[in-house]
């Protein structure tokens, strides 16, 4: 009994020692520190093979990359915003980056762990998105994989997962072991980001999109389309995500202070 109570301490201490920043400020002053306790190496990993399978299932389906005008546009934006991950991550610009389209009437994109990127054409096209609107989401995409949002919840994961297969003991319950890798690639690609994460990278993505020479405020209409088009929106407090309304505030604010860094390109 006592080990097992010692282990969680240790556990809980632990923790305390391992909380860190996974990027530099920026402008947009982003210093928040997060728990990493799962390896960047275990997470490209998983988005990788993950990120693989979904393009062998959508070249299966005959809707990989189909819009050739519309994926050498997203290229060329992803090539500006790319050259600017130094400003938050030296190693970044490094990374092996990918991009590429899916037909489909989803309004979704996305940015794995290392840099794997995916735009629907249903974003592109229902939204009827400008050069600039699309550099604001796939900066915010970036953002989220920069910041390395993925390995943090992982591993606010396996803390949570260790604390209660701890628990487990003292109660005297069996518990099974956890295939790390498929797990930390089912919370990379599938669980949605909390909101302390989406305002980071709302921040971050107004950021990128500026320095890479694109307009911030470009933020503000991508969020308000998706407010017109969006019937039922659940209160604040009830969602992972910022309401529309204190996300096109926020990003207001924050588009204004990077306002100079995007007329300093034109």
């Amino acid at each position: 009994m006592k080990i097992i109570i010692g282990s969680l301490i240790s556990l809980i201490l632990f923790t305390g020692c391992i909380y860190e920043s996974s990027t530099g400020v920026g402008n947009v002053g982003i210093e928040r520190k997060q728990l990493l306790l799962v390896s960047s190496d275990i997470m490209n990993e998983g988005a990788q093979s993950a990120y693989s399978k979904i393009l062998k299932e959508a070249k299966k389906k005959n809707i990989l990359n189909n819009n050739k005008k519309q994926l050498s546009n997203l290229r060329a934006i992803s090539s500006k915003l790319i050259k600017q991950t130094y400003i938050f991550r030296k190693d970044a610009p490094s990374w092996k980056w990918e991009v590429n389209l899916i037909t489909s009437d989803d309004i979704n994109a996305w940015c794995m762990p290392g840099g794997k990127i995916i735009f629907y054409t249903g974003i592109i096209d229902k939204l009827e998105l400008t050069n600039d609107e699309i550099a604001a989401i796939m900066g915010h995409e970036i953002a989220h994989a920069l910041r390395e949002h993925a390995r943090e919840r992982s591993s606010q994961g396996m803390l949570t997962q260790g604390a209660l297969g701890v628990s487990a003991q003292l109660l005297g319950i069996n518990t099974k072991a956890v295939d790390l890798a498929s797990w930390v690639t089912n919370v990379a690609i599938l669980l949605p980001n909390n909101r302390f994460q989406e305002t980071e990278s709302d921040r971050m993505g107004v950021e990128l999109s500026a320095r890479a020479g694109y307009n911030p405020y470009a933020a503000v209409s991508v969020w308000k389309k998706m407010k017109k088009l969006s019937n039922k929106n659940p209160p604040e407090f009830l969602s992972t995500h910022p309401s529309h309304d204190n996300r096109i505030d926020d990003l207001q604010i924050y588009a204004k202070r990077v306002d100079n860094l995007y007329k300093s390109k034109k």
